[in-house]
């Protein structure tokens, strides 16, 4: 009888002393996330906004939404009134952003990419560094990079739409987490314009204040006001965020930065490298337990310049992480990082290079409140095609009304070629529609913004001087080291776009031994420069027309260009056969640039035959050239 009371005994015993063990580590669990240890690091969100610019939200912009939660973010945290993306488009923003390295050093300057480039060596994705640290890294859930990791598998422990900071292995483990709202994309105002009529935005479209370069349309005061009621939704999401760390007890542990991953999105802003494309939202919150990472006062604000190539090394910082050798960023927040320094910074570069099927090499430089602009084909007006762009409504209404001559000379500029050059005074000019760069009172500001700009191309160097498809031929397999190699050549081929900077009479000497050089990318930068000065450039035709028949397609498409704009000689002819003897996707669409060029800006000289188009190779149905096919025919 013992033995079997014995027998039954102990099972009973095991059982509820597991069951014991079982409910105080219930207990456990729920003191742990009522009380979550005290961290040693801090945990880090990203909360990113697709194509806002920061004039969208009252916070930096009296005209703008208001958003209470992204402004109770500020009263905790820093404001940082001069944040910029360092290119206009996401693809090359985001790349920028986790490689932490400017796009035309290390071929990823092009939207959408043709070819993945490799990392430079010794180079990581950012995220890739917290991870080897112990911390759980996740994205939620768009990447949309122009680069490839050499081990990508290390950078995010998850990177999709499950991926989320509450999954990491235990709740001490710190996390970095990226969380995009697309609520804001600029597709959010691919509408019909007879939405208008049935207005229905929260955001009173009389009450909004349009930019001076838009026709003041009820079209476009309904745009923008439906854009302020994205901000609006955008702030709900940044709200939910902080409800959910403060749930789990995390949020003063964590820094939560919100921007925007780049300006957008009414015309003129996302793809161009205006203010309105360049400069972004940025509030970071600070936790109590933290706050020593800033040598700030909470609810500060600084106009410390601050660029996409920074924010990895920030956030590196904040974790007591080394900023690795070899990317172009620093941090602005940290132990060992001094606010003073930071607030002294006044310096941003800027970029864009292929939008799409939309190519036009533009490079800027901001300091302070002067903003130089250097657009290498300045006879490409801004208002070339671009398929996507011209699905909003009121990209085609501003563009119907160009061509009824409705618009004044202000609202005009976006549909004429540019100046080769432009300086613009931001403090008095904020939406750069007055060109200061043929004022002599401002030579000095010109000619010294001028040469700094030019220095950095140099030194980077920069890669956009080589055709695109040169660079996927020779180059993405080590792009950076590509550009090392070819340093004294992109010097050269700079020098030469900038010949269209000269005086006439001191270019055209320089121009004519570029156009009969040897070297077929000196002769098609020698070709592009001679454009940039239109008719004036004439004399140089003879020169120019023995180049339509060039051995490299891109060059002869260069020569049509020029024949086109200061003669009276049909270059079609040349243009079709350039098509033809091109063998890529990559060579053939920025001839089918051309076309679209000579379609649509040459006052009617020059239209586009589209059964004309013979190409070597079938165009890839939703690709970038059959977008171009599309639109001429």
């Amino acid at each position: 009888m013992n033995k079997t009371h014995k027998a039954g005994f102990y099972p009973r015993f095991v059982f509820m002393l597991a069951m014991s063990t079982v409910w105080m580590a219930g207990l456990h669990s729920v003191a742990e996330a009522q009380n979550p240890p005290a961290p040693t690091r801090p945990n880090v969100i990203w909360i990113m906004s697709e194509d806002n610019s920061a004039e969208y939200l009252k916070h930096f912009d009296a005209d703008g939404a208001p958003a209470p939660h992204i402004e109770a973010l500020a009263k905790h945290g820093i404001t940082f009134d001069r944040a910029f993306s360092n290119a206009p488009v996401c693809s090359v923003a985001r790349t920028t952003l986790i490689t932490s390295c400017y796009g035309p050093r290390i071929g990823t300057q092009y939207h959408r990419r043709s070819r993945l480039a490799a990392m430079p060596e010794g180079v990581r994705m950012f995220p890739a560094y917290l991870r080897d640290a112990g911390y759980y890294t996740t994205n939620h859930s768009k990447e949309d990079y122009n680069a490839t990791d050499r081990d990508t598998a290390t950078v995010w422990n998850d990177s999709s739409n499950r991926a989320s900071w509450k999954n990491r292995p235990s709740k001490s483990t710190p996390f970095f987490h990226v969380e995009t709202t697309a609520v804001s994309h600029e597709s959010r105002l691919h509408f019909p314009e007879s939405d208008v009529d049935n207005n229905s935005t929260t955001t009173d479209p009389d009450s909004i204040k349009l930019q001076p370069y838009f026709p003041d349309t009820p079209l476009l005061r309904y745009t923008r006001a439906r854009y302020h009621d994205r901000m609006m939704d955008i702030d709900e999401h940044v709200g939910k965020v902080v409800a959910d760390l403060t749930q789990a007890g995390e949020l003063e542990n964590t820094f939560i930065f919100y921007f925007g991953d780049h300006g957008g999105v009414l015309p003129r802003s996302k793809g161009y490298v205006y203010e309105s494309g360049l400069r972004v939202p940025l509030v970071v919150r600070v936790p109590e337990k933290f706050k020593t990472a800033t040598s700030r006062s909470l609810g500060d604000r600084t106009t410390g310049f601050v660029e996409f190539v920074d924010f990895g090394p920030t956030v590196l910082a904040l974790a007591g992480i080394q900023t690795p050798a070899n990317v172009d960023g620093k941090p602005f927040m940290g132990l060992d990082v001094d606010a003073k320094e930071v607030d002294g910074r006044d310096e941003t570069f800027g970029y864009a290079d292929r939008f799409d099927e939309k190519y036009d090499l533009v490079r800027t430089l901001r300091k302070g409140d002067w903003k130089y602009i250097r657009n290498f084909e300045s006879f490409l007006p801004d208002a070339m095609q671009n398929n996507y762009r011209y699905e909003m409504a009121a990209y085609r209404q501003w563009r119907a009304l160009h061509h009824e001559g409705k618009l004044n000379e202000v609202q005009n500029q976006f549909f004429l070629p540019k100046s080769s050059e432009a300086l613009y005074d931001l403090s008095v000019d904020p939406h750069e529609i007055q060109n200061l760069a043929g004022d002599p009172t401002h030579a000095e500001k010109l000619s010294e913004l001028r040469a700094r700009l030019i220095e950095r191309l140099k030194s980077m160097p920069d890669l956009s001087f080589m055709p695109e498809a040169v660079l996927v031929d020779e180059a993405m397999k080590n792009p950076a080291a590509f550009g090392q190699a070819h340093r004294a050549e992109i010097a050269n081929l700079i020098d030469v776009a900038n010949l269209s900077l000269l005086p006439w009479d001191q270019a055209k000497p320089k121009l004519t031994a570029a156009l009969n050089s040897d070297d077929p990318w000196t002769c098609y930068w020698g070709l592009i420069a001679a454009s940039s000065f239109g008719k004036a450039a004439a004399s140089l035709l003879p020169d120019a027309t023995k180049q339509l028949q060039h051995t490299e397609p891109l060059v002869a498409a260069r020569a049509v260009e020029f024949v086109a704009i200061a003669g009276d000689q049909d270059p079609r002819p040349f243009l079709y056969r350039s098509l033809q003897r091109a063998t890529s996707e990559i060579e053939v669409l920025p001839i089918l640039g051309t076309a679209v060029y000579l379609n649509d800006h040459t006052d009617g000289r020059f239209p586009i035959d589209p059964n004309l188009i013979q190409l070597s190779f079938k165009a890839k149905p939703k690709g970038e050239v059959q977008r171009r096919l599309d639109y001429l025919k």
